[in-house]
């Protein structure tokens, strides 16, 4: 038994939310789904609620000279509201993963063999900023049938605290069973307590920036999932269409550039015929080129490439640029600075294609099509948690099937051994 005088701040909320999962685990999906459309509608109606806890969220932000596009991240009004509302909803229209057969079969020895996607238990999620994300983790969390155990960050404890006390008064309603989901404090000693919570906690999931997702993956007792860092590259081949290759590279890179599937490093293939028209759009659209030799000599104004570019995830309006003498040199680079997360190549090759995708070492590979599109919705798995980097149990967009684990379920009539 897990001695929880050693959790001061979590103890009290894990053990509930350790009651809660063996509840959970066996609620049919039909009682999932109603506390999840009343969850949502809660939160519609109690948005004044809500907003009023966000403005002093977003005022103190403010007042401690956090960057605009952060207090963005954080700033809810009805409109973000009635989305999060709408991610709960959408979730009743996906399937249920708990119960699913992964494989079966019979043993020449008669034995019936099942494996059976059953729920991780109680998973603990370690994120910054977006209070959107108390509201998805919750709901996928109960969805896959686990109890969750929400960390998000200082500057969003008031919107979060009130986002929690809708969702569980609206769930409890429904019949969920008290600690479904649980607030943790917003402070450094509750992050270390929640990784230590070996026995207690199930898994834990950080999402958020570099440092973050580094310490609890130096620290952690609790298995993690490991969510990662989007060092994406594009790779433009020598028989690259310069449209495509254009559209492709500025969507990847401007569409959205705080997200981890925004690219970061642009690598295109020295007998590719067009990159001054490409680095002029990329420019023209506002990005700031960091290059080697080449890429300089083909547009003014691309300023010098380090090493510390090449490792950058800039989450901002920059871009660093390599000409490459070939696809395998292309590949050696992304081995050496990718973090595992998106690759995206331009090439009308079919051999250039096959061999990128053979030789790229991430959780998703794109072919003439922009980074932009690796993420759970994207993909029609619904919501998610974030992208998986690491890859053991789970990889790529963390959806529902991936908040489950498996269990074997052997039925025989009699069978010894």
């Amino acid at each position: 038994m897990f001695d929880v005088t050693e959790l001061p701040l979590i103890g009290a909320a894990a053990l509930r939310a350790r009651s809660a999962a063996r509840v959970l685990r066996t609620l049919p999906t039909d009682a999932k789904d109603g506390a999840l459309v009343a969850m949502a509608e809660a939160l519609v109606e109690r948005t004044d609620e809500i907003l009023a806890a966000n403005a002093a969220d977003v005022e103190a932000a403010r007042a401690d000279g956090t960057p605009e596009s952060v207090v963005d991240r954080l700033r809810l009004d009805a409109g973000r509201i009635e989305g999060v509302a709408a991610a709960l909803r959408q979730l009743v229209a996906l399937p249920d993963p708990v119960g699913d057969v992964v494989r079966g079969s019979r043993l020449p020895n008669g034995l019936e063999l099942r494996q059976v996607r059953v729920p991780l238990g109680v998973v603990g999620i370690v994120y910054e900023a977006r209070p959107n994300v108390t509201v998805d983790a919750a709901g996928l969390c109960l969805k896959s049938g686990n109890a969750a155990l929400l960390r998000g960050s200082a500057s969003a404890f008031g919107t979060n605290t009130a986002l929690i006390a809708v969702l569980t008064e609206a769930g409890e309603k429904a019949g969920l069973p008290a600690g479904f989901v649980e607030l943790l404090p917003a402070d450094r000693a509750s992050v270390g307590e929640l990784l230590g919570a070996r026995g207690l906690v199930d898994v834990v999931i950080p999402r958020g920036g570099a440092s973050l997702i580094q310490r609890v993956v130096r620290e952690s007792r609790v298995p993690v999932i490991e969510t990662g860092e989007g060092n994406c590259h594009v790779y433009v081949d020598a028989s690259a269409d310069p449209v495509i290759a254009e559209a492709v590279v500025l969507n990847s890179k401007t569409h959205r550039v705080s997200v981890c599937n925004s690219a970061e490093t642009l690598l295109v293939h020295r007998d590719y015929p067009h990159l001054p028209r490409l680095l002029a759009a990329l420019a023209g659209s506002g990005v700031a080129l960091h290059g080697d030799d080449a890429a300089r000599a083909a547009h003014d104004g691309v300023v010098p490439a380090t090493d510390e570019d090449w490792a950058t995830e800039y989450l901002s309006m920059d871009m660093a640029v390599r000409v490459v003498d070939d696809l395998p040199e292309a590949l050696e680079h992304i081995a050496r600075w990718t973090t595992g997360h998106t690759e995206a190549i331009v090439a009308d090759s079919a051999t250039a294609i096959a061999a990128f995708t053979a030789g790229v070492d991430a959780a998703a590979v794109l072919v003439n099509a922009s980074t932009r599109f690796t993420d759970g919705g994207e993909f029609g798995f619904g919501a998610e948690i974030g992208i998986s980097t690491q890859k053991l149990h789970a990889r790529g967009p963390l959806g529902l099937p991936e908040l489950t684990s498996t269990t074997y379920v052997v039925t025989g009539r009699g069978h010894v051994r």
